[in-house]
Formats: C-alpha cells, structure tokens, sequence
C-alpha cells in the first residue's frame, strides 16, 4: 500500500511575539512570515514536493500575488480570517477571500493554534476537510487524548488530525521537530507512517527566518532560520524515500475509496 506525506505550513501574521507581551506592527507581522514563507517555497521547489498551505485571509490579502503563485503549484486552504481574532462567520469569508484570490477551490480548513471549532459550522461554511486537532497533550494548550488518532469522518466532514505516534501519542509538530535530535523525530515519523500509512505534520513559514531579536521563549526561536532551513531539508529527502508527498485534498479523495465513503 502507499505511503502518503501530508506536509503542511500555517501561513499567518506573525504574531506569535505577542503573546510573550512584544506588541507588534502588521507590517512587521507580514514581512517575517512573507521571509520565511519565500524560503518554504525555494525549497520545495528544490526537492520537487508538492504541500498544503493554510493561509489566513489577512495575510492572503496583504500578499496576494505570491498567494495566487503558490496556489498554481500547492494546494490553499483556510486557517480562518485572523490569526489572533476568531468568529463564526470567518469561516465562510476566508474561504470566499482565498478562493477570490487564487480562483481555485478551498475544501480544507485548519484552526489558529489548533483550538476547537464546531464540526458543524466548518461544514456548513462549506469545508470538506478540518485539520484542526493534535490528539495529544500539550501543557497549558490542549488535553486530546482521548480523541481519535487517525482519520475518521463527523457526518460528511473528515477531521484529520495532527500526527502523533501510536501507543503514547509523542508529537510530530513543529514544536518537537525543533527542539528534538533529528534521529528521534525521524525514528518516530518511520513508526507512525509505517502503522497508519500516512504522515500530517505541519510548520509555520516564520521558523524559516532569523527571529532570534523577538521576546520569545527558546524553545521557540531554537534553530530557526537557516538551521531550521536544513534540518527541514534531511527530513524531507528521508520522507521521499518512505512515502509520496501529496496535497491534504488528495488525501482525502484516496481516503474516501479506499474506506467507500
């Protein structure tokens, strides 16, 4: 059976400093993550992968020429309007800014910083997919160990979680890819590929850049930049060899036939 990596990054303002108490202005919000993001870009053009880019309206409508590029080459979906402010009807309006912008369709929709949001009102704006939960514990973030692991279906809306090992459910998110040796998170993509024959990890564009001036803790401003640049790169050329790299909309169309939905 194939092997599918479902590789993802969150584009947003870069307003990560402020919940540390560095206010921010928007133009230096745009201009790091639109740094990073070109970086994303040149290497995944260099190893020839094919991603899923989440994209807040915000930042869509600030950067649009290089939103319209990217959807020629990636697939867009929606990580709302805001990064910082959420309601309801944001749900509907980023997907209508995104598909506007890049004149293709939005069918996928990941929550900022991965909070809960109403299976219901995703579907109804909507969405075919919602990439919004890491079934994991992350202290003072979110308690989902009790949810479903893998893939599964809530009415017509497949919910595909963030990718976590079997049995202790370890992370594979940008926080552990970053301040973990890069044998271990290797050794645990290897088993959790190997056992649900798909891997959804996902990053942010502003790792990818120097944010070594900004208030933040070091476990997340560890290696970023070029070191992240890097350390991305080894993983993704080992991924080439385990599994094929495809967008999250793909996924789901081969989800579908293999379980008949």
């Amino acid at each position: 059976m194939t092997k599918y990596i479902l590789l993802s990054f969150d584009i947003e303002e870069f307003d990560i400093p402020e919940e540390y108490g560095q206010p921010l202005t928007e133009d230096i919000k745009f201009a790091v993550s639109k740094t990073g993001l070109c970086n994303v870009i040149s290497l995944l053009e260099k190893l020839d992968i094919a991603a899923t880019f989440f994209v807040t309206a915000n930042f869509a409508l600030h950067n649009q020429e290089i939103i319209k590029q990217l959807s020629q080459q990636h697939e867009i979906a929606s990580h709302g309007f805001y990064h910082s402010q959420f309601s309801v009807d944001d749900l509907q309006k980023s997907k209508q800014t995104l598909e506007s912008i890049t004149n293709t369709k939005v069918v996928g929709f990941r929550m900022a910083r991965l909070q809960p949001v109403d299976d219901a009102e995703i579907e109804q704006a909507g969405y075919e997919y919602n990439s919004s939960m890491n079934p994991t514990y992350i202290p003072g973030r979110y308690n989902n160990l009790l949810k479903p692991r893998t893939a599964y279906y809530r009415n017509k809306l497949l919910n595909l979680p963030i990718s976590v090992t079997p049995a202790i459910r370890f992370p594979l998110f940008w926080l552990s890819f970053k301040n973990l040796p890069l044998s271990v998170i290797q050794l645990a993509a290897k088993l959790t590929l190997e056992t649900d024959s798909y891997l959804n990890i996902y990053f942010h564009p502003w790792e990818f850049t120097d944010i070594s001036q900004f208030k933040l803790p070091s476990y997340v401003k560890k290696d970023a930049g070029s070191k992240m640049i890097d350390k991305l790169e080894k993983y993704l050329t080992v991924l080439k060899k385990q599994g094929e790299f495809i967008s999250i909309s793909e996924f789901k169309n081969h989800f579908n036939k293999i379980n008949k939905y």
